[in-house]
């Protein structure tokens, strides 16, 4: 498989990186890059690069990407790692190799079913060229022989010499077998339409520099579909931290993963965030303290589940913290209405 280049930012282990050409905030994942698309090599962890822009005279250029790679703190890195290599090779292309049938290829050559491009929708867009950043890759559940890994990516296209940005968030699906892990389904986020009118929580929310929303998750809110205890909560804690938003309504689990309890994500009621302060959530060296204070403010915020990486005592109700495997990598903050 070729490999992608790489754009980066601050030097901590998941890096947000400012892409002139997107002209957006970038929350970026780990450090490397993979896919159909670039040719230079992947930056160090730590290292500083410009992203590609055009001149006024040149041919539309793609920014430079990184691949995802695990950090020291993941419970299962090699989970995460076939489903991120997966959406990396469907999801970016050079000139002139687009389509279902050289995805095919890219994915028959990581001995996965070919049939899964078939479920990739918005990742296979009709484009020229094609580059792919994954933000982040979360657990939406991970079990003993099942789970659910949401990769959280930008990506931007080529058409002609016009660069669109955009991206979405997969949930896939993957089982164990005899060979370690395979992928069985991809779900791809599917925001609704944007709101003709939207309230003034949501365009607070996303004007707010405190939030940094990914596409999927920009969507969700201004499709009008996120609960307004959900857009308060963002912005109360956006009055005390910088925080990097992964999943809101779509690109996840319907029901809580292994049950068959319905989830308050896709009923606009929850939200994860990854990274607080530039400080991803999974990362070993983040400071215990700026973890647990957030979980609190968060359910001083109103949320009545409030999970993370570390289980808090206390709290207005008896199960209002939890943590478990799933939530090690994330912070999640849900709602009753």
């Amino acid at each position: 498989m070729s490999r992608r280049s790489a754009a980066d930012g601050r030097p901590v282990e998941r890096r947000a990186v400012l892409l002139g050409t997107a002209g957006v905030l970038l929350g970026v994942a780990g450090c490397t890059a993979t896919g159909r698309a670039g040719t230079a090599a992947p930056s160090p962890i730590g290292s500083t690069a410009s992203p590609s822009v055009p001149s006024p005279s040149a041919p539309a250029a793609l920014p430079r990407t990184t691949p995802w790679r695990p950090g020291s703190g993941e419970v299962h890195p090699e989970v995460k790692r076939r489903a991120v290599e997966l959406v990396e090779a469907i999801g970016a292309w050079p000139t002139g190799k687009g389509g279902p049938a050289a995805a095919r290829a890219e994915v028959a050559a990581l001995h996965l079913p070919t049939a899964l491009v078939a479920q990739a929708g918005p990742l296979l867009p009709s484009a020229e060229e094609a580059v792919l950043q994954v933000v982040d890759a979360q657990y939406g559940g991970i079990l003993a022989d099942s789970a659910s890994v949401l990769v959280v990516c930008r990506q931007w296209t080529r058409h002609g010499d016009a660069v669109r940005a955009g991206g979405t968030t997969v949930d896939v699906r993957l089982v164990r077998s005899g060979s370690g892990w395979t992928v069985t389904a991809l779900h791809p986020a599917r925001p609704g339409a944007p709101s003709a009118a939207p309230p003034a929580g949501v365009r607070k929310v996303l004007a707010e520099p405190g939030i940094v929303l990914p596409p999927a998750a920009r969507a969700d809110v201004r499709s009008g579909q996120v609960h307004d205890s959900v857009l308060t909560a963002m912005l109360r804690l956006a009055g005390t931290y910088r925080m990097y938003v992964s999943v809101v309504r779509s690109g996840h689990p319907l029901d809580v993963f292994g049950t068959s309890r319905p989830s308050d994500h896709p009923r606009g009621r929850a939200f994860d965030v990854w990274q607080i302060d530039g400080h991803a959530v999974v990362d070993p060296r983040t400071p215990r303290s700026l973890v647990e204070r957030f979980m609190r403010d968060a359910a001083a915020a109103g949320s009545y589940n409030v999970g993370g990486p570390v289980l808090l005592s206390g709290g207005a109700t008896p199960n209002q913290f939890f943590s478990d495997a799933t939530h090690h990598d994330h912070v999640h903050i849900g709602f009753r209405d």
